[in-house]
């Protein structure tokens, strides 16, 4: 039996064209196209980083059996491998798969304990990130559930290895190759003085450990996963550890993490091979 396969998209009218032409070539390749409601073998999202985020949050239930394929037409796509002239290319890939063969990233594990007792649970594909929306954040840093550093500043960014090119990397946090089974925490803004003193360096926290903010302050906080504001009222405290459960994306055309890097952030690989075209046509 063929796969089957949902497709998932950020409903931009170029996205939208995108995903009729790749389900006629999927239907006549004899893929089974789902609905929401049924899970697929594999999930192919169309847009940027936004999208796959979203798809992401909205089928965490599958992770276990959902592998993931991105085709970019928004401004980032660093999980993204394919672009929307090569969808037979794709279509023709998913056919001599098999279904076999894909590489998984960790997770981030996220749980706020609330005042009420209550235990609230979200997984983050790259970053949670607690931070003051008014004043100075306080929070107790503990590892393990012994006491580390007293934090004040505007907030604290948890990474996970492929989120660490995100927010994590815009805060002075260093860019970990996901086979690094850790998180990373960073400051935002902290408070350095005599009185009051943070390591003022990225940690980075291994897989066997995790990490609590206990907040000593009532203040307005905000807590983010990846994308998304959750309700932070009542909540005391926010214990993070890498979860067990990882995503998986396709690998017949996966990008090494490296390339994805350079590509984003440097581009000296594609100003060579544009220098190298342009003296070849003068020659």
């Amino acid at each position: 039996m063929k796969q089957a396969i949902m497709i998932y998209t950020n409903q931009q009218p170029q996205s939208l064209e995108i995903e009729a032409s790749l389900k006629a070539k999927l239907e006549l390749a004899g893929f089974r196209l789902v609905e929401p409601g049924q899970v697929p073998d594999y999930l192919i999202t169309i847009g940027g980083d936004g999208t796959l985020l979203a798809a992401f949050h909205d089928y965490q239930d599958w992770l276990d059996c959902v592998i993931f394929i991105g085709i970019h037409t928004g401004h980032l796509g660093f999980y993204a491998d394919w672009l929307p002239h090569e969808l037979d290319e794709l279509v023709d890939s998913l056919a001599r798969s098999g279904g076999q063969g894909h590489v998984s990233y960790p997770l981030l594990k996220v749980q706020a304990a609330c005042k009420d007792g209550k235990i609230h649970e979200w997984l983050a594909l790259n970053e949670c990130s607690l931070r003051t929306m008014a004043g100075t954040m306080v929070a107790e840093i503990q590892i393990n559930d012994k006491f580390f550093a007293t934090f004040r500043g505007d907030g604290l960014c948890i990474a996970t290895p492929t989120g660490s090119t995100g927010l994590n990397k815009s805060l002075g946090g260093a860019v970990m190759h996901p086979r690094v089974d850790a998180l990373q925490l960073t400051e935002m803004a902290a408070l350095n003085n005599r009185v009051y003193r943070t390591l003022g360096a990225p940690m980075i926290i291994p897989r066997d450990e995790y990490l609590t903010l206990v907040i000593q302050e009532e203040a307005q906080t905000m807590l983010m996963i990846d994308h998304l504001t959750c309700e932070t009222k009542g909540i005391q405290s926010v214990k993070f550890q890498l979860a067990d459960t990882r995503i998986k994306f396709a690998s017949f055309r996966h990008t090494h993490f490296w390339d994805r890097v350079e590509n984003s952030f440097i581009g000296h690989k594609q100003e060579r091979i544009q220098k190298s075209s342009i003296n070849k046509s003068v020659n």
